[in-house]
């Protein structure tokens, strides 16, 4: 063997085990001498990594660490974030993952993934055909429109798909060789970004919706053609292109729009748990929504569904729900409404005052996808206490600065009553004696899963009635002592047996409902468990 291929394994972070390869291996393989003599297990390389990270300053530093280390030694990577998953999920993704973003251009070190753009429109599945894995059954693709709470930052999004997926493998255990980040580059309406020299995308703004859907079609179609039966993920488009492509592609290709139907099932989850909290149905609620964008109403949409296989008749169902934004209540007088928004507008006295909203509708939930930090003043909240004395509350918007109100402001301003969710993780807090641990509506309890699932059972396509049976699935599965403790979602250190909990739960659905083109397996637990990656050498 040429010292050149000696290297190419080395430098190939999927057959590449450092210190790990043994005697024998280095012998075999040429690479004596081209590694220290002292040769490691993989738990003794991940004691190596703790250190490496215990030693950086900032999260963000400790990101870029865990991402060279990914293109170095991939099953070192997996093995230490499935070590400790509640730890490490929040530096590769939220909340790091947004300085990671807003500073991509010049962190930038390696690609990961492809980069593809709106020039390629017309060769698309040439540029596809250039990834080295053919056997590719997911990807998650960006446009960088609206990133977290960022707004639109192009191709800074780009590490929002790479993230994604990195959590498939780590929490759910979908093989990473099947997975792959893109980022479609359409533009950016961000002016400073197209103006930063290191900026690395396209310098253009973005591009009428007819022409985005031109390009997309050709990418979907090219997607479908390199990679025959790809479930392809959105992530983080701008709200009006995510409504209207996964509407677009849903009924057509395997295709989910995760903040649109991720963020409404763990959304869902969440609410199912507080319910059976107060032992109530969800069809006797009232729902105030404050925001009314791609998230609000995905999760609106959904709990629609959800009452409805409850009973109720989409029309009683819609009315149980208001919304409110950046211009107040929707109600029947306002104009200029989307279709999507229109449904939930209702015979409403006109106002911008979230209080006088909280008044009028006498909500029992009140969900915040506003992205305005600190929309839930001491008023708003006090307001709906008054009238529901065991409010469930779900300021939603991330990052931290985005968030609607802190869990401690919450908790404080209702006396410890209220039922407590959030997009961002927040710290635990003691009122009156009792210690909340509130939780994480974080979609890596349901997209993970959903993912193996459909790995599994290659459906035909995927419906939001997959998302409810994920909510459900991840609901039962919170313990006593967790709502006690006003805890809504599962246990992230077990985050592993959790998703492949999820997962059969979904995969029984989707068999039930004649949608897998496999074979139904008489143990779909086993068979799923028989199909999770395990990082080892």
């Amino acid at each position: 063997m040429e010292i050149e291929s000696q290297f190419e394994i080395l430098n190939d972070p999927h057959r590449n085990h450092g210190t790990a390869f043994t005697e024998q291996q280095r012998a075999s393989l040429g690479l004596e001498g081209l590694l220290p003599w002292g040769i490691d297990t993989l738990e003794r390389q991940i004691e190596r990594v703790l250190g490496h990270l215990a030693s950086k300053p900032s999260d963000i530093e400790r990101y870029v660490y865990l991402q060279e280390l990914v293109e170095r030694n991939e099953t070192l990577f997996y093995a230490t974030l499935m070590s400790d998953p509640a730890r490490f999920v929040p530096i590769v993704y939220d909340p790091t993952i947004a300085d990671a973003c807003l500073s991509y251009g010049h962190i930038y070190r390696r690609p990961q993934g492809m980069y593809l753009n709106k020039t390629m429109k017309d060769r698309f599945a040439k540029v596809l055909a250039n990834w080295p894995n053919k056997n590719v059954r997911f990807i998650c693709v960006t446009s960088g429109g609206r990133i977290l709470g960022l707004g639109d930052i192009g191709l800074n999004g780009a590490p929002i798909p790479i993230g994604k997926l990195q959590l498939y493998t780590a929490c759910a255990g979908v093989p990473p060789e099947v997975l792959l980040p893109i980022h479609l580059d359409i533009g950016t309406t961000n002016a400073a970004l197209r103006a930063d020299p290191l900026y690395l995308g396209l310098r253009e703004t973005t591009p009428s919706d007819d022409e985005v859907d031109v390009i997309v079609d050709a990418f979907m179609e090219a997607a479908n053609e390199v990679f025959p039966g790809v479930c392809v993920h959105f992530e983080d488009w701008k709200g009006t292109d995510a409504i209207r492509l996964l509407k677009r592609y849903q009924d057509k290709y395997l295709v989910y729009n995760d903040d649109i139907q991720g963020t409404a099932s763990v959304t869902l989850a969440g609410l199912i748990t507080a319910l059976q909290i107060k032992r109530e149905k969800l069809t006797d609620q009232r729902i105030l929504f404050a925001g009314a964008g791609s998230a609000g109403i995905g999760i609106a949409n959904m709990i629609v569904e959800a009452m409805k296989m409850e009973g109720l008749s989409e029309s009683d169902a819609r009315a149980k729900i208001a919304m409110f934004d950046v211009d107040g209540l929707l109600t029947k007088k306002r104009e200029n409404l989307s279709p999507s928004q229109q449904v939930y507008a209702h015979e409403l006295e006109e106002t911008t005052d979230l209080e006088d909203a909280i008044k009028q509708v006498r909500p029992t939930i009140l969900i915040g996808v506003s992205t305005i930090g600190g929309l839930f003043t001491e008023g708003v909240i006090k307001t709906l206490f008054a009238q529901c004395e065991r409010p469930v509350i779900f300021p939603l918007s991330n990052p931290t600065d985005h968030a609607e109100a802190t869990a401690e402001q919450i908790y404080t301003w209702t006396e410890g009553q209220a039922l407590v969710a959030a997009g961002v993780q927040f710290p635990d807090v003691t009122i009156g004696g009792q210690t909340f641990h509130p939780g994480q509506a974080n979609n890596f309890y349901i997209f993970p899963a959903v993912g193996l699932a459909v790995y599994a059972t290659q459906p035909k396509r995927i419906n939001d009635a997959m998302f409810i049976a994920a909510a459900h699935g991840s609901a039962d599965q919170v313990g006593q002592f967790e709502r006690e403790h006003g805890m809504l979602f599962p246990r992230q250190d077990s985050i592993l047996e959790t998703e492949i909990t999820t997962a059969t739960r979904v995969a029984e659905f989707i068999f039930d409902q004649g949608e897998a083109t496999v074979e139904r397996p008489k143990n779909i637990r086993a068979w799923i468990e028989g199909m999770v990656y395990h990082p080892k050498y």
